[in-house]
């Protein structure tokens, strides 16, 4: 089960200029703003900026699944066919993430949330 596609991360090669513009668009200030991620909230939406995004793979923005159980999400999507893109890992604050590619090239995040639990 899934609580909603509710993350949208971004791969920049520039990460000021990115931080500028979604700044711009969103209107608000980085609730994370570091030089490995800048993450937006806006709307119940979390936008982040990953200047190391293209070196691991992502070929454009990676919608991300909330889900309850990330590596039983994680191994479903590998047993229909998907490839590992990102391992499950933690990103600090309870905050697990991972993501594949399909057959069709589409990129996969999922999201865990296990301080939330």
């Amino acid at each position: 089960m899934t609580a909603g596609l509710k993350t949208v991360i971004y791969p920049v090669k520039n990460l000021a200029r990115a931080k500028a513009l979604f700044s711009a668009l969103l209107q608000v200030e980085p609730y994370a703003d570091s030089a490995y991620y800048v993450g937006f909230k806006d709307a119940g939406q979390d936008v982040g900026l990953d200047p190391n995004g293209h070196a691991k793979g992502m070929t454009g923005p990676v919608p991300y699944w909330h889900v309850t159980d990330i590596r039983t999400r994680f191994a479903a999507l590998l047993e229909a066919g998907a490839q590992t893109l990102e391992d499950v890992h933690d990103v600090g604050g309870g905050r697990l993430i991972a993501s594949v590619k399909d057959a069709d090239g589409n990129l996969i995040g999922l999201v865990e949330d296990t301080a939330a639990e």
